[in-house]
Protein backbone atom coordinates (compact mmCIF):
# COMPACT_ATOMS: atom_id res chain seq x y z
CA UNK A 1 0.00 0.00 0.00
CA UNK A 2 1.64 3.43 -1.17
CA UNK A 3 1.72 6.02 1.65
CA UNK A 4 0.45 9.18 0.95
CA UNK A 5 2.82 11.78 2.52
CA UNK A 6 2.89 15.64 2.63
CA UNK A 7 2.60 17.20 -0.24
CA UNK A 8 6.15 18.72 -1.13
CA UNK A 9 6.21 22.20 -2.27
CA UNK A 10 8.87 23.68 -5.13
CA UNK A 11 10.94 25.91 -4.42
CA UNK A 12 11.30 28.10 -7.59
CA UNK A 13 13.49 31.78 -8.63
CA UNK A 14 11.70 34.89 -8.89
CA UNK A 15 11.94 34.79 -12.20
CA UNK A 16 10.54 31.37 -12.66
CA UNK A 17 7.46 32.28 -10.80
CA UNK A 18 4.40 32.38 -13.06
CA UNK A 19 3.42 35.09 -14.78
CA UNK A 20 7.11 36.65 -15.01
CA UNK A 21 8.90 36.15 -17.98
CA UNK A 22 11.72 33.99 -18.13
CA UNK A 23 14.97 35.78 -18.69
CA UNK A 24 16.67 33.20 -21.27
CA UNK A 25 20.88 33.76 -21.81
CA UNK A 26 20.00 35.21 -25.25
CA UNK A 27 18.09 38.02 -23.99
CA UNK A 28 21.14 38.31 -21.71
CA UNK A 29 23.67 38.73 -24.25
CA UNK A 30 21.23 41.08 -26.59
CA UNK A 31 21.15 42.86 -23.57
CA UNK A 32 24.96 43.15 -23.16
CA UNK A 33 25.43 43.58 -26.72
CA UNK A 34 23.15 47.05 -26.73
CA UNK A 35 24.87 47.60 -23.79
CA UNK A 36 27.93 47.93 -25.53
CA UNK A 37 26.77 49.53 -28.63
CA UNK A 38 25.43 52.28 -26.30
CA UNK A 39 29.01 52.82 -25.20
CA UNK A 40 30.55 52.87 -28.71
CA UNK A 41 28.37 55.52 -29.96
CA UNK A 42 29.42 57.51 -27.23
CA UNK A 43 32.81 56.88 -27.76
CA UNK A 44 32.44 57.94 -31.35
CA UNK A 45 30.98 60.73 -30.78
CA UNK A 46 34.05 61.36 -28.20
CA UNK A 47 36.37 61.01 -30.93
CA UNK A 48 34.65 63.33 -33.43
CA UNK A 49 34.50 66.15 -30.99
CA UNK A 50 38.06 65.55 -29.72
CA UNK A 51 38.86 65.61 -33.81
CA UNK A 52 37.13 68.43 -34.51
CA UNK A 53 38.72 70.33 -31.63
CA UNK A 54 42.13 69.37 -32.77
CA UNK A 55 41.72 70.50 -36.42
CA UNK A 56 40.59 73.37 -35.03
CA UNK A 57 43.37 74.14 -33.23
CA UNK A 58 45.55 73.33 -35.98
CA UNK A 59 43.75 75.38 -38.18
CA UNK A 60 44.19 78.51 -35.62
CA UNK A 61 48.05 77.69 -35.06
CA UNK A 62 48.41 77.98 -38.89
CA UNK A 63 46.61 80.91 -39.44
CA UNK A 64 48.53 82.23 -36.59
CA UNK A 65 51.87 81.46 -37.96
CA UNK A 66 50.61 82.78 -41.71
CA UNK A 67 49.39 85.94 -40.49
CA UNK A 68 52.77 86.56 -38.81
CA UNK A 69 54.38 86.11 -41.74
CA UNK A 70 52.22 88.34 -43.20
CA UNK A 71 52.62 90.79 -40.66
CA UNK A 72 56.44 90.50 -40.98
CA UNK A 73 56.61 90.78 -45.10
CA UNK A 74 54.02 94.20 -44.21
CA UNK A 75 56.08 95.38 -42.08
CA UNK A 76 59.23 95.12 -44.64
CA UNK A 77 57.32 97.00 -47.19
CA UNK A 78 55.45 99.54 -44.53
CA UNK A 79 58.47 100.76 -42.62
CA UNK A 80 61.14 101.85 -44.29
CA UNK A 81 64.49 101.24 -42.97
CA UNK A 82 65.59 104.87 -43.36
CA UNK A 83 62.37 106.36 -42.27
CA UNK A 84 62.31 107.77 -38.22
CA UNK A 85 59.05 108.95 -36.69
CA UNK A 86 59.17 111.39 -34.25
CA UNK A 87 55.50 110.77 -33.01
CA UNK A 88 53.06 107.90 -33.04
CA UNK A 89 51.06 109.80 -35.85
CA UNK A 90 54.23 109.36 -38.26
CA UNK A 91 54.84 106.02 -36.77
CA UNK A 92 51.39 105.17 -38.23
CA UNK A 93 51.76 107.11 -41.53
CA UNK A 94 55.41 104.41 -43.06
CA UNK A 95 55.95 104.87 -45.85
CA UNK A 96 56.70 102.30 -48.51
CA UNK A 97 60.42 100.45 -48.29
CA UNK A 98 60.87 102.06 -52.37
CA UNK A 99 63.73 103.88 -53.46
CA UNK A 100 63.24 107.70 -53.24
CA UNK A 101 64.99 111.35 -53.11
CA UNK A 102 67.86 111.64 -51.35
CA UNK A 103 67.79 114.83 -49.02
CA UNK A 104 69.46 115.71 -45.29
CA UNK A 105 67.78 117.06 -42.35
CA UNK A 106 68.82 120.63 -41.53
CA UNK A 107 65.60 121.96 -38.68
CA UNK A 108 63.23 119.94 -37.12
CA UNK A 109 60.81 121.39 -35.66
CA UNK A 110 57.19 120.01 -34.42
CA UNK A 111 55.59 122.61 -37.25
CA UNK A 112 57.80 121.14 -40.67
CA UNK A 113 61.31 119.88 -41.16
CA UNK A 114 63.89 122.09 -43.45
CA UNK A 115 65.38 119.57 -45.99
CA UNK A 116 68.40 119.71 -48.37
CA UNK A 117 67.30 118.10 -51.64
CA UNK A 118 69.83 116.30 -53.81
CA UNK A 119 69.25 116.41 -57.63
CA UNK A 120 66.98 113.61 -59.21
CA UNK A 121 65.28 113.22 -62.40
CA UNK A 122 61.54 113.00 -62.92
CA UNK A 123 58.93 111.80 -65.71
CA UNK A 124 56.19 114.23 -65.52
CA UNK A 125 52.70 115.08 -67.46
CA UNK A 126 50.34 117.57 -67.21
CA UNK A 127 47.13 116.56 -65.35
CA UNK A 128 43.88 117.46 -66.64
CA UNK A 129 41.03 119.65 -65.19
CA UNK A 130 41.38 122.69 -62.73
CA UNK A 131 42.28 120.81 -59.68
CA UNK A 132 45.00 118.81 -58.59
CA UNK A 133 43.18 115.99 -56.71
CA UNK A 134 40.60 115.64 -58.72
CA UNK A 135 40.47 111.80 -59.10
CA UNK A 136 39.85 111.48 -63.44
CA UNK A 137 42.55 113.53 -63.69
CA UNK A 138 45.07 112.45 -61.26
CA UNK A 139 44.27 108.82 -62.41
CA UNK A 140 44.33 109.67 -65.95
CA UNK A 141 47.84 111.42 -65.14
CA UNK A 142 49.11 108.45 -63.21
CA UNK A 143 48.13 105.88 -65.95
CA UNK A 144 50.59 108.00 -68.70
CA UNK A 145 53.59 107.98 -66.51
CA UNK A 146 52.99 104.61 -65.26
CA UNK A 147 52.47 103.07 -69.03
CA UNK A 148 56.48 104.74 -69.42
CA UNK A 149 57.45 103.57 -65.91
CA UNK A 150 56.92 100.06 -67.16
CA UNK A 151 57.64 100.20 -70.77
CA UNK A 152 55.89 102.53 -72.82
CA UNK A 153 59.76 103.91 -73.79
CA UNK A 154 62.17 104.04 -76.83
CA UNK A 155 63.82 100.74 -75.25
CA UNK A 156 60.69 98.92 -73.90
CA UNK A 157 62.72 98.87 -70.73
CA UNK A 158 60.42 97.90 -67.66
CA UNK A 159 61.99 100.55 -64.58
CA UNK A 160 61.24 99.93 -60.81
CA UNK A 161 58.42 101.98 -58.78
CA UNK A 162 60.15 104.69 -57.02
CA UNK A 163 58.34 106.87 -54.19
CA UNK A 164 57.00 109.05 -53.83
CA UNK A 165 54.47 110.49 -56.34
CA UNK A 166 54.84 114.34 -56.89
CA UNK A 167 51.54 116.90 -57.49
CA UNK A 168 52.77 120.16 -58.08
CA UNK A 169 51.43 123.81 -58.85
CA UNK A 170 52.98 125.38 -61.45
CA UNK A 171 52.63 128.65 -63.48
CA UNK A 172 51.90 128.13 -67.30
CA UNK A 173 55.20 130.59 -68.36
CA UNK A 174 52.73 132.33 -71.20
CA UNK A 175 51.00 128.95 -72.33
CA UNK A 176 47.12 129.49 -73.47
CA UNK A 177 45.34 127.70 -70.97
CA UNK A 178 41.99 125.62 -70.47
CA UNK A 179 39.30 128.02 -69.79
CA UNK A 180 38.88 125.69 -66.93
CA UNK A 181 42.19 126.02 -65.64
CA UNK A 182 42.88 129.34 -63.63
CA UNK A 183 44.68 131.78 -65.46
CA UNK A 184 48.68 131.14 -65.21
CA UNK A 185 48.06 128.08 -63.19
CA UNK A 186 48.41 123.95 -63.95
CA UNK A 187 48.91 120.95 -62.20
CA UNK A 188 51.54 118.72 -62.99
CA UNK A 189 52.32 114.84 -61.73
CA UNK A 190 55.78 113.20 -61.83
CA UNK A 191 57.18 110.28 -60.67
CA UNK A 192 60.90 110.07 -59.25
CA UNK A 193 63.30 108.20 -61.23
CA UNK A 194 65.08 104.83 -60.73
CA UNK A 195 68.62 106.72 -59.26
CA UNK A 196 71.12 103.56 -61.66
CA UNK A 197 69.62 105.79 -64.54
CA UNK A 198 71.32 108.92 -64.00
CA UNK A 199 70.52 110.85 -67.07
CA UNK A 200 70.74 107.69 -69.38
CA UNK A 201 67.07 107.43 -69.29
CA UNK A 202 64.69 105.59 -72.10
CA UNK A 203 62.72 108.42 -73.68
CA UNK A 204 59.02 108.36 -73.51
CA UNK A 205 56.65 107.02 -76.73
CA UNK A 206 54.15 109.67 -75.41
CA UNK A 207 54.68 113.36 -76.07
CA UNK A 208 53.12 114.48 -73.17
CA UNK A 209 55.92 113.02 -70.96
CA UNK A 210 58.99 114.68 -70.24
CA UNK A 211 62.30 113.87 -68.39
CA UNK A 212 63.85 116.60 -66.45
CA UNK A 213 66.37 116.84 -63.82
CA UNK A 214 64.90 118.21 -60.72
CA UNK A 215 67.84 120.14 -59.35
CA UNK A 216 69.24 120.59 -55.23
CA UNK A 217 67.23 122.77 -53.44
CA UNK A 218 66.10 123.50 -49.89
CA UNK A 219 62.50 122.44 -48.74
CA UNK A 220 60.27 123.20 -45.84
CA UNK A 221 57.80 119.78 -45.20
CA UNK A 222 55.30 118.98 -43.23
CA UNK A 223 53.28 115.19 -43.29
CA UNK A 224 50.07 114.59 -42.86
CA UNK A 225 47.57 111.40 -43.19
CA UNK A 226 44.47 110.72 -45.71
CA UNK A 227 43.66 111.43 -49.09
CA UNK A 228 44.78 114.12 -50.37
CA UNK A 229 42.02 116.70 -51.58
CA UNK A 230 42.56 120.31 -52.89
CA UNK A 231 41.01 122.07 -50.00
CA UNK A 232 42.92 120.47 -47.78
CA UNK A 233 46.39 121.33 -49.42
CA UNK A 234 45.25 125.49 -49.78
CA UNK A 235 44.71 124.96 -45.68
CA UNK A 236 48.09 123.30 -45.13
CA UNK A 237 49.83 125.27 -47.76
CA UNK A 238 48.71 128.57 -45.56
CA UNK A 239 49.40 127.02 -42.21
CA UNK A 240 52.58 125.97 -43.62
CA UNK A 241 53.61 129.39 -44.85
CA UNK A 242 52.55 130.65 -41.45
CA UNK A 243 54.57 128.87 -39.48
CA UNK A 244 57.58 129.91 -41.50
CA UNK A 245 56.90 133.66 -40.85
CA UNK A 246 58.50 132.89 -37.65
CA UNK A 247 61.64 131.41 -38.75
CA UNK A 248 64.60 133.17 -38.18
CA UNK A 249 67.03 131.82 -40.53
CA UNK A 250 64.93 130.46 -43.34
CA UNK A 251 62.20 132.03 -45.72
CA UNK A 252 59.41 130.88 -48.13
CA UNK A 253 61.38 131.42 -51.55
CA UNK A 254 59.58 134.52 -53.60
CA UNK A 255 57.01 132.93 -56.07
CA UNK A 256 57.31 129.24 -54.68
CA UNK A 257 54.86 126.76 -55.79
CA UNK A 258 52.95 124.12 -53.37
CA UNK A 259 54.25 120.47 -54.25
CA UNK A 260 52.31 117.45 -52.63
CA UNK A 261 54.18 114.10 -52.16
CA UNK A 262 52.51 111.08 -51.85
CA UNK A 263 54.59 107.90 -50.61
CA UNK A 264 51.76 104.79 -50.33
CA UNK A 265 50.11 102.40 -52.96
CA UNK A 266 46.35 103.59 -53.63
CA UNK A 267 45.09 100.92 -51.40
CA UNK A 268 46.43 102.00 -48.35
CA UNK A 269 44.20 102.76 -45.66
CA UNK A 270 43.49 106.70 -44.86
CA UNK A 271 45.14 106.86 -41.43
CA UNK A 272 48.39 104.71 -42.57
CA UNK A 273 49.01 107.51 -46.04
CA UNK A 274 51.80 109.54 -45.37
CA UNK A 275 51.38 112.24 -47.66
CA UNK A 276 53.78 115.78 -47.26
CA UNK A 277 53.47 119.30 -48.79
CA UNK A 278 56.14 121.01 -49.12
CA UNK A 279 57.31 124.91 -50.03
CA UNK A 280 60.99 125.34 -51.49
CA UNK A 281 63.20 128.34 -48.91
CA UNK A 282 66.07 129.53 -48.71
CA UNK A 283 68.18 130.89 -46.15
CA UNK A 284 67.55 134.81 -45.01
CA UNK A 285 70.18 137.38 -46.33
CA UNK A 286 71.34 139.58 -43.55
Amino acid sequence: MLAVGKPVAILRRPSDQPGSPRRSLGKILAGLERGVNTRKTQTALETRISLVLALASQAFSQTQRVLGDLAAESAKYAIPRRFEPRNFEEALMAVPDLETVSFRVVKQTDQYVIREVEPYYVAETDMPGKNGFDFNGASQAFNVLAAYLFGKNTLSEQMEMTTPVYTRKVRSDGEKMDMTTPAGEKWQMSFVMPRKYGSKLPLPKDPSVTIKQVPGKTVAVTAFPGFVTDEDVKRRESKLRDALNNVAEFQVKRDAMVEVAQFNPPFTLPFTRRNEISLEVERRTI
